[in-house]
This record gives structure tokens, sequence and C-alpha cells, in this order.
């Protein structure tokens, strides 16, 4: 049974003790490295940066002790009556040929829950009380890592699929169903699961239209499609069996993705869509993303986020604070932002050095990588960006704490090294707002181009429509989202896959090999005029 990091491993062995009955049982964690020495050979990947490390190519096997490991082998595969066990994170590693082989999964969303109840700590490391924040950068940059890696080579040969979600209730599907699940989910559009978390500036719009549970402070981030964290459940008549919809990706990556992508991006989905919820919140962090230069000499990564804010709704002092003012001082702007990090400095007065324009609903404010930026209170912004993970640079979150109580880590040496300072008023009002352009229209729909700035790998169109309009995929995918009226359908003009409805602020994904499709008003939004906003890879040279 191989495990992904998280798996609540005892309980499951509880399970399974009476059912198998093994006559000889070897567990992986007895193989691990220490964990001082663990921690001193990852030391320089994880860096002493309270949020980030250093993207690595990292597995399983730099977890274990190859000795240990070596014997563990032997032991495995030595002539032995009955049934011989092998069980944990690093299973294959054990016994790479097995007669049956279990793999079972955990979505990264609940492995941040039990982070943050104290349940569990990191694959080989003695830090089950560490703050959950550096337990979750831990999980990010060393435990996932290698265990996709390792997944990815399991994909085809997994016997049964276990899903551990649910600690109390655990589902078990052959590893052909999965397989023929996500060959199917690729056949059609489909929504992967979404999860929300609180913030310290977080908002309440998201809780009344998602109808969200009111017992949390406030929910800050919608995840609604990030298929690295989210989850997909695929039906098997009546049950839902939940896996991390990265192994869509995993296992249907042209299907899904599009050749072109697939070829410079590989297995990895390129575009996110989130919510920023501010309504009733304060500001988000003042901020700037790196460059793709700065990322590749600093983290080993090849693409950066280039983003933008879709105002889904904004109340009427809703705004949006995108790039410096003109003629200003950039030594004396990071000077007063580095005074107002100390225990007795001042404030820092964004309202002096950063533009802060009046934000209304359906604006499309652009945000290449190296623009200063962040969204006001009162906002509610669907956040389209590329997906390269976590480097945002904080340069100021006004004077508050985080939810724990601590505060919030802020890089203002990264952010200088690319804050963009030519990115100023006039150039931002010119080109990284509402740059809307009509494309093409027919009967009752219209479309639009509303982004993304050169700069950006990403593409925007918006499609107004009280009828049927036509898209296609054109051989990569499409994401999209209901951002006006209550409900629309997709449909295939060939019947290749069933209709799809989707609702109000729903994002969904339509594979890169279902090419033609349809979306028009259904059930209660006939008759009424409708919007989607679409997001696709620019053909890559």
């Amino acid at each position: 049974m191989e495990c992904y990091p998280g798996v609540a491993i005892e309980r499951l062995w509880r399970a399974l003790e009476p059912i198998f009955e093994p006559s000889q049982m070897i567990l992986t964690e007895d193989f691990l490295l220490p964990s001082d020495e663990l921690n001193r050979r990852m030391a320089p990947l994880l860096t002493n940066d309270p949020v980030f490390g250093v993207m690595n190519p990292i597995e399983i096997k730099d977890y274990f002790d190859p000795k240990k490991l070596e014997t563990a082998r032997r032991e495995a595969e030595a002539p032995h009556e009955g049934i011989t066990l092998v069980m944990g994170v690093g299973a294959t590693l054990v016994a790479p040929d097995p007669d049956l082989l279990i793999y079972a999964d955990l979505a990264r969303w609940e492995i941040q829950q039990r982070q943050r109840r104290g349940e569990i700590g990191n694959l080989g490391a003695d830090n089950i009380d560490e703050l959950p924040s550096l337990k979750y950068k831990r999980a990010f940059f060393l435990d996932w890592r290698a265990a996709d890696r390792l997944k990815q080579t399991l994909l085809t040969r997994i016997d049964f699929v276990l899903d551990t979600n649910n600690p109390r209730v655990s589902k078990m599907i052959s590893g052909e169903a999965m397989r023929q699940g996500l060959r199917n989910a690729v056949r059609g559009p489909f929504r992967v699961v979404p999860f929300f978390d609180p913030g310290p500036w977080g908002g309440h719009w998201l809780e009344e239209v998602c109808d969200l549970p009111r017992n949390v402070p406030n929910y800050a981030w919608g995840f609604d499609c990030v298929p690295e964290e989210n989850s997909l459940l695929l039906g098997f008549g009546d049950a839902r069996v939940e896996i991390p919809s990265i192994n869509l990706v995993f296992a249907q990556p042209r299907e899904l993705l599009g050749d072109d992508i697939y070829e410079h991006f590989g297995a990895e989905f390129p575009i996110r869509f989130d919510f920023l919820d501010t309504v009733g919140g304060g500001n988000l962090s003042l901020q700037v993303h790196p460059l793709t230069q700065y990322v590749r000499d600093k983290f080993d990564l090849f693409y950066t986020q280039d983003e933008s804010y879709y105002m889904l709704d904004a109340k009427e002092d809703a705004c949006v604070y995108l790039g410096t003012k003109e003629n200003i001082d950039p030594a004396a702007m990071l000077r007063d932002l580095k005074t107002a990090q100390e225990p007795d400095g001042e404030p820092f007065n964004a309202d002096l050095y950063i533009n802060k324009w009046p934000a209304k609903k359906h604006d499309h404010f652009l945000i290449p990588a190296g623009t200063v930026h962040c969204s006001g209170r009162d906002s509610m912004v669907l956040e389209i960006s590329a997906t390269p993970y976590i480097f945002t640079f904080k340069l100021w979150d006004w004077g508050r704490m985080g939810l724990d109580g601590r505060p919030r880590p802020i890089h203002l040496e990264r952010g200088a090294a690319n804050i963009q300072w030519d990115r100023t008023t006039n150039w931002v009002r010119r080109w990284l707002i509402n740059r809307v352009e009509p494309l093409s229209s027919g009967d009752g729909w219209r479309e639009e181009r509303t982004g993304l700035h050169e700069f950006e790998f990403i593409e925007t169109r918006r499609h107004w429509f009280t009828g049927t309009v036509p898209h296609d995929t054109g051989g990569t995918v499409n994401v999209l989202n209901l951002v006006e009226g209550r409900q629309a359908v997709l449909e295939s003009p060939t019947n290749s896959f069933p209709p799809f409805t989707v609702h109000y602020a729903e994002t969904f994904i339509v594979p890169a090999q279902v090419g033609r499709y349809t979306i028009r008003p259904s059930g209660p939004a006939e008759g009424t005029e409708c919007a989607t906003i679409k997001a696709f890879v620019r053909p890559q040279k």
C-alpha cells in the first residue's frame, strides 16, 4: 500500500490487519532517515525564509536511509509463507513489483486541515507541533513534489485506489475504474471541488452567494480552479470518490491541456481561477509578483505569476491599487515601506505612492509581474492568473496581524528587486485597465477581448449572450466562469458529452480535446443576458 504523505497510516493498518491477516508487516516509516539528518539535507531547499523554498527535483527515495531500504527490499522479496503487507509512503521502493498495489490518496486541502489541527507533521520530520504555515511550506516544497513524482510513475499500475479524505469512511475503487473515470472526465466540461479559507482581510460575499458555513470569521479566498490544490469527484452510481485533481493532469495531460501547452509546460495546469473577497473586509496586502528571470534565478522556476483582477462584484467605494504614481522617488517609497515594518514606525502612506483606481462590477485590471498592486476593500475579485505556486512578495500589510495573531511575513527586499518603476499612472491607465476590444458577434451574443497584457501568456475573452454562443477550444484547455446570469448550459454540437449546467460564479474547465461546444442561458436565466469570462493560453512560440 503506497500512501500519499498525510494519510493516517496507523488507522488504515488497524482497519486492514483483520482483512489481510498478513504474516509479515513492513512499515516504511521504519527506514526513513533520522529527522535531524533529513533536516540537514533539506535545509538548502527550504531556506530560512518563512514562506519560500526552492523548487527542486527531490524524490521519495531521498527521504530514506539507503542501507535500511535495501535491507527492507531483501526482506520483502525473500520466500515467505502467507501475505507480506508493505505499507506507507515509499512502499513501492521496498516492493517495486508487488502482487497487489493499493494507492491510499489524499487531497492537499484535507492535509492542510490536519496540519492546522495538529494531527500530522511532515514526512520524516519530528514537527507535529510546528506552526501550520511552516508545515505547509515544507509539504509544498518537499513532500508533495516528491510524492507527485512517484505517483506519476504509478498511475498506470495501481490495482486499487483508496480515498482517505474522510478518516472515518474510506472508499476504494479499482485502479482501472479511476483511470476510466479520468478518461471520461476529459471528454466534456467539469468542475473541481472548491475550497474556501478565511484571512485577515476577508469578507462576506462568498459566504452569502455560495451559502457557506458561518463557523469562521470570514472567507478571504475561494479556490475554484487550482487543480494542483483542488480535488475531483468521480461518480460510481450513488457513490462519490474524491481524488486529487492533479491526478487528471498527470493521467490525461494532452487530452486535458492540449499538445502545445503540454510541450511547453509539461503535466502542469497553467491557468488559475480563484476568488478574493474583501466585501465587508479590508484591503489585500500591497504586493508584487516576481519577474520571470528572478524566479528562474532564485527559485528554479521557469514561469511566473502574471495575473489579473476581474471584478465579479464591487461596492460603491471599491478600488484597486495598481502601479506607482508619476514622478515618485523610488528610494523614498522603499524607505517608507521599511520604516513601516519597524515596531514604532509610521504606517506606510500608500496613497502617496500608489495609484488608487475606482472599481466597478465587470472591470478588468491586468497585472503583469513586476506591477505593484492589491485590491481594496468591498471588492469581489475573480483572480485569473498563471499558476506558478506561491511566489507573492508582500510589501505592506496595513499594520495588521494574521488570524494567528502573528505578523504576516513581508518580503520588501525581494519585492524591491522586482518592482517595475516605469509602470506609472499614465502607462497603467493605457495598458492595464479595461482593455476591452470587440471581436465578433452573432445571433444573441457578442465577444470581447479583455486581456491579458502582451507580457502575459494568458488570453481572456468575455461573451455576453441571450442566445447560444459557439465556442471552440482550438486544441487548448479553456477555463471559464459564469460572471453574469443565474444559470447556463454547455452542450456539444455532436453530442460528444451530455449537457453540463453551471451556475453564477462557478468556474468550469473545458478540456482541449472537446473542440466545439456551445453555451446558452438555461433554467431561471432563460430570456436574460448572461456573461462568461474565458481564459486560455496563447499559442507558445
